[in-house]
Order: structure tokens, then sequence, then C-alpha cells
């Protein structure tokens, strides 16, 4: 049996939770939310990376659906559209029952995988999608949302952003209570995109495991989107799961300089440097031919992987593609019937399918388990922060 079948049969036992998948927000963009417009039923190649067949090609049993907005909404507009995303997976849910269920716990993830439905989840990519408001942090855990990503690319006024100039200096103390409560409740603090300095204020603050959603390792590609070793020692001793993430320009050095040239590239065309639309790709596509773009494979992330084993343990890793969130894909993880080749790939280099199996599903649903028996502990203690911003970090000047 070659190492793909062997991946294929792992997977039937031990399927992929994904940390981060930004199906919604490409709906939104592409289609204004029109599933009869982009019917996931069936392929959707060329226009999307997501489908039902090739999520089950692909061997994934549990989808963390990102509920993304875009850092230029901000305030109640912000509000709305995560609204209206979390909308949109409802409605995705109800149209797909027998291939996807809503899944709100770990043993949620469980039972779907039992019947043979994709376990579906959600994460808020941001802490703008709560407009400093913990009581709308609370509101978005009622309505199944299971992590939030402490900030996008831009800071919020309490957690600094890898991607922006440093503001509080990692959080805040109205951060740290934002991290406070996500542990009270029960909701998995997620640490992608955050400065490094935030990571390290939250490992030292939050009394549950946490997980990067969609983040690799800055030792093999140095970018601020990626991880610190000594974050990923922390990680380990914190009980957390880095997810690692498949876009180029996250996990190939050489990728790094061209997405920047290829971002302004964008800009200069008046689109938003992550705008995945045909009409946007067109763009990109004129770029490269001019300018050639370096190819990250899959070996490129099982690089990654086998660092991020090494520091933080195998315990402690997982995977977050960051499909339709990204224009460009390694080869061989084109879209998310991709991931097949890349437990091959590692079955090549000795992983063990234990080792394996922690990765694609274990650890996902352990962290999710634990976070929810810190939350029984800490319910039962405290009752929910009616905490403001200006309470805790002084108004704004």
């Amino acid at each position: 049996m070659d190492r793909l079948d062997r991946a294929r049969l792992l997977l039937a036992d031990h399927p992929v939770v994904d940390g981060h998948n930004d199906l919604p927000w490409a709906l939104r963009e592409q289609v204004g939310y029109d599933l009869e417009a982009r019917d996931i039923s069936t392929d959707q190649t060329g226009v999307l990376h997501t489908d039902i067949p090739r999520l089950r090609a692909g061997g994934v049993g549990a989808q963390f659906w990102s509920v993304y907005v875009s850092t230029g909404l901000t305030g109640d507009d912000a509000v709305s559209a995560t609204l209206e995303q979390i909308d949109v997976v409802g409605e995705l849910l109800a149209r797909h029952p027998i291939d996807l269920r809503r899944a709100l716990t770990a043993d949620d993830m469980e039972e779907a995988r039992a019947e043979g439905r994709i376990a579906s989840l959600m994460g808020a990519e941001g802490g703008h999608s709560i407009n400093n408001s913990l009581g709308t942090l609370r509101a978005l855990h009622a309505l199944g949302v299971r992590y939030m990503t402490l900030t996008h690319n831009d800071n919020t006024d309490w957690a600094d952003s890898a991607t922006d100039t440093a503001r509080v200096g990692g959080l805040s103390e109205f951060g740290r209570q934002v991290v406070r409560e996500m542990n009270r409740i029960g909701m998995l603090v997620d640490l992608s995109h955050v400065a490094a300095s935030t990571m390290r204020d939250a490992l030292a603050t939050s009394v549950a495991p946490v997980i990067f959603s969609h983040s690799s390792a800055r030792a093999v590609c140095d970018h601020p989107r990626n991880i610190p070793d000594d974050v990923l020692r922390a990680l380990a001793a914190n009980g957390g799961v880095a997810m690692a993430t498949f876009v180029p320009k996250f996990v190939l050095p050489a990728a790094v300089e061209w997405t920047l040239a290829a971002d302004r590239n964008m800009r200069e065309h008046g689109l938003h440097h992550l705008d995945t639309t045909p009409a946007a790709m067109r763009i990109h596509a004129d770029f490269e031919a001019v300018n050639p773009r370096p190819v990250a494979t899959v070996a490129t992330v099982a690089d990654h992987l086998d660092h991020m084993r090494e520091v933080a343990g195998v315990d402690h890793i997982g995977i977050g593609g960051d499909y339709d969130g990204t224009p460009f894909l390694p080869e061989g993880l084109d879209d998310v019937s991709g991931y097949p080749h890349l437990i091959a790939e590692l079955l090549g280099r000795g992983w063990s399918e234990i080792d394996l199996a922690k990765l694609t599903w274990r650890n996902a649903v352990r962290v999710l388990r634990d976070a929810e028996a810190v939350s029984r502990d800490l319910s039962a203690q405290f009752g929910p922060s009616h905490a403001t911003i200006d309470d805790l970090d002084g108004p704004a000047v």
C-alpha cells in the first residue's frame, strides 16, 4: 500500500479538524451570501477552495468556520457583519444536514464523526468583532462561536496585532479581562494574528488551553504572523494547540518579499490584498506572469510541522489551512481535498500513525474539552464580568 492510500485510511478513522476556513467571508464577497450561486454540495473548483465533495475527499471531520469580518468594519458595523457571518454558517448547516452538523462541544465533535458528518464549529477572527464589550463576547458564545482571535491584521484597543505598530505592549488590562472571560465561558483564546507580546501576555493570563488557529513556526519562516520558539514551549506548558497554516507567505521565506510586492499591486488596482474574487485573481495572474511566484509545496508545510513537533511536542500541534482566505496555496494543497498529501508526506518522514491521529483529530478535540472543563470550574466560582474598557484601561485619549 502506498503512502497516499495509508494516509486516506488513517483519515477515515482520525479525520482532520481544520482550525480555520474563510468560506463564509468568500460567500459574502463573491455572491452576497446567495447560496444558490455557490452551491457547496457541488464542485466549486475555480471559484472556491471549499465544497462538500472536496471536504469529503480531503478527510475533513471537523471544521472551524471563520466568521471573520474585515478590520475596515468597526464598532457596531463589525458586530453586525459578524452576526451576518454566523447567520450564513447556520444557513449552510440547514441546507446540508446530511453532511454538516453543528458542533458546540467536544462531545458534539465525536458524535458528528460517529455519524459520518462534518462537525461544524465557528471562530470569530478579530477582537474588533466584540466592539470592546464583554456582553457582546458572551452573546457570540451563546450563538455558537467557540474561539475568538484576539486581533486580525490591525490592533484592537486592547491587544497588539502582529502586523500593526505596537500600541499597548501586548494585552491591556481590559485585554486580560477578555481572556479571563473567555476562559470562564469556555471560548478558546486564539493567538493567530497577534503580536508576540500579546501571545506571551495571553499565555500568562489564560488558565485554559489556548490555540493558534492558523499559524506556523517563526524559526522556519521569519514572519511576524508565525510563532516564536519560546511561545511554542510556553504553549506546551499551557496545554494548547498550534495549528499550522498553509499560506505560502507565512511558510516559505522566498514568498515573503514577493507577496509584499503582489499586495502593493493589488492596492494600486484599488483592491484589498486579501481579495480572492475572480477579478482579483486575474490581477494576481497578470502580476505573476511578469513576476514568477515562489511556490510552496507540501514539504514546505511539513517542515513547519516537524519543527513545531520538536519544540512544542506532538500533543500540541494541529492543522489550520486558511482555505478561501488566501489567494495562493502550496502545490498539493490547492484546496480542501489536499490533506491526504500532507499526511502522506509526514508518513514518509517517519511520523507514526498515533502521532498523526493526534495532529489531525485528537489534539483539537482534547483542547476544546479541556477548555470546557475550565469553564465549568470558573463559572461555578464567578459570574459574568461587566467591566468596561474605560473602567480597566481608562478613557481613550
